[in-house]
């Protein structure tokens, strides 16, 4: 089954913001126009996925306004709803949806929901060494792989030779992942391992960027984390429901819902029904939104929105 909010997307989804070869920001996405009032200090505590992102925009918001002051911290996505509810962060970056749990708490608190931002698009990827000659994996190779509970219910697999190496017949697969505070954690083991549990060999890395570090310097490596997070010593391979639908982690297969990992990244914050954002929160999210903040999305290795999508923001903001 494809992914439906990414199917919703692609619905929405603007011509021209892709070609098979290229990615860029859809033309109909305005700059950013500098305003008035725009002071004080802005903080924002989340995902580590968004980490690199949040420091880009934040340092192009400050030359646009350079008496304001910055802060951000990305330790993980299940740090961004108790920072919004003690108010502590006015920005809750997210690479997953908020449970139904958090959006409970943030209610008692507030009496109203959090709103949820989409900020960029991304492809979790699964990474492999770049000399692995794996050409992809299907959902229930990866959750044999990688869960003790096999919901999607294949048989163990812990060598690459039980997904066709052959000259890798009795190699071990190396399994690497992020820890529970991530969202990239939730996500795959909701996505992938369909709820159940992850091994007890996964090795379990604080940061991104250590899944993919660690996967480079491993021939047998195996891992996700978000495309952002692609270098040259890895390969993000093609992923799928069986071996005869397997598609790559472009931004078209994202927006058509083939990529059956591909998700919004969000960055939720506390408006109140009826009434506008606070206006250094407000400007911030248009920054992001605008051509020159999905221009860093695209720079950092992530996907831009369609402009619909930034349309039907900027109006959520109000």
């Amino acid at each position: 089954m494809k992914n439906a909010t990414i199917i919703s997307l692609a619905l929405a989804c603007s011509a021209g913001i892709a070609t098979a070869q290229t990615v860029t920001v859809d033309k109909e996405i305005k700059p950013y126009e500098k305003t008035s009032g725009v002071s004080g200090k802005l903080n924002s505590i989340g995902s580590d996925t968004l980490n690199n992102l949040m420091g880009l925009w934040m340092e192009g918001f400050k030359k646009t306004y350079p008496n304001i002051k910055t802060e951000f911290e990305g330790k993980g996505s299940s740090t961004a709803p108790p920072a919004l509810i003690k108010g502590s962060s006015q920005l809750g970056p997210m690479s997953r949806e908020m449970k139904s749990t958090e959006i409970d708490e943030f209610e008692k608190k507030f009496g109203y929901k959090p709103t949820a931002i989409p900020v960029a698009i991304d492809a979790l990827a699964v990474y492999v060494h770049k000399d692995n000659p794996v050409k992809g994996l299907t959902l229930e190779q990866l959750d044999s792989i990688f869960s003790s509970t096999k919901k999607r219910g294949g048989s163990d697999i812990t060598k690459w030779g039980q997904v066709g190496l052959d000259a890798w017949a009795t190699k071990p697969i190396s399994l690497y992942g992020r820890n529970s505070a991530s969202g990239t954690y939730g996500y795959f083991k909701k996505n992938v391992l369909n709820g159940g549990d992850y091994r007890d060999s996964v090795k379990e890395q604080p940061g991104s960027s250590a899944v993919v570090q660690g996967i480079a310097a491993d021939l047998s490596g195996l891992g996700y984390s978000g495309i952002g997070y692609r270098t040259s010593g890895v390969r993000a391979i093609a992923l799928g429901e069986t071996t005869s639908a397997l598609s790559d982690p472009s931004l078209a297969n994202c927006l058509s819902g083939d990529y059956p990992l591909a998700r919004f990244l969000v960055v939720y914050v506390n408006k109140k029904p009826g009434k506008p954002l606070d206006t250094l929160t407000a400007e911030f999210i248009k920054y992001v939104i605008s051509k020159e903040g999905q221009e860093v999305v695209v720079k950092d290795g992530y996907y831009p929105l369609p402009a619909n999508v930034v349309a039907e923001q900027l109006k959520a903001i109000k």
